[in-house]
């Protein structure tokens, strides 16, 4: 696979896997989504991978969706699937609660949509004080994917999840770290360096112990999480993304203005 959107390196047995589109703010497209998961599975081969490290850039971790691409299609005519994408971001949000090594995600600036959902995705969630998480589906007259309302409501219960995915309000740093969500919030300019203390603790640590801590979590916690994405992520989503409202929330995002949701 020939990587466009994003950086990997090994050293020190902690793997970067870093999203490097800004063109479109680290958007997660099929493309962006297929080469994680490539790499995701790279680091879990690899015996001198330890810890994977989840970053985006200073201005953003992931703006989610590519609602440029959306409305292309809008404009083009015709319904808009997103079918092949929830698939990919299915797989790719299981894959990295499942595999054995631990995984630190690194949040600066915005992470919206499926860009929160990356987030929480990992084990441990380090994040700027400028972060800013923001579950924008409803915007656009779509629900959460990527796993978002799954890992919410078993992170921070039903209500919550319902509150941020109903508003889509955006949630600071230091609300995600009151909720639970952050494991540490720091000044942007010492999130590197948090973030790389805490891979090597985690690299020099007990990796087999690891390895079966995750594995238990998995079972106890996320069981259902792939017959779940497969069952009522997709097809909620599919539903969706066929509907009126769905094409004006593109429309109205693309041309700055509020939408006119009719329900339909």
């Amino acid at each position: 696979m020939e990587f466009k959107k994003t950086v990997y390196s090994v050293q020190d047995g902690i793997a970067v896997i870093t999203m490097n589109y800004m063109k479109n703010l680290n958007a997660i497209d099929e493309q962006m989504a297929d080469e994680l998961l490539e790499l995701f599975a790279r680091a879990e081969a690899d015996e001198a991978v330890k810890v994977v490290v989840l970053k985006g850039a200073d201005k953003a971790f992931s703006a989610g969706g590519d609602i440029g691409f959306f409305y292309q299609q809008v404009q083009a005519g015709g319904d808009v699937s997103l079918d092949d994408l929830i698939a990919r971001v299915g797989k790719l949000a299981d894959y990295m609660k499942k595999m054995s090594k631990m995984i630190i995600t690194a949040v600066s600036g915005a992470a919206a949509g499926a860009g929160v959902s990356l987030a929480l995705g990992g084990d441990f969630l380090i994040c700027a004080d400028n972060a800013k998480f923001i579950l924008a589906f409803v915007n656009l007259g779509l629900v959460p994917d990527t796993g978002a309302a799954y890992l919410l409501a078993k992170s921070i219960g039903a209500a919550r999840a319902m509150e941020l995915s109903a508003t889509g309000r955006p949630m600071g740093a230091a609300e995600a770290k009151e909720l639970g969500l952050a494991y540490q919030v720091v000044g942007k300019e010492e999130l590197e360096s948090a973030v790389m203390k805490l891979a090597a603790k985690l690299a020099a640590g007990p990796l087999v112990s690891y390895k079966n801590i995750k594995k238990q979590i998995y079972e106890a916690a996320f069981a259902d999480y792939r017959d779940w994405l497969d069952k009522v992520e997709g097809p909620t989503q599919h539903e969706c993304a066929l509907t009126a409202d769905f094409t004006e929330g593109v429309k109205a995002f693309m041309e700055k203005r509020k939408p006119a949701f009719t329900g339909k």
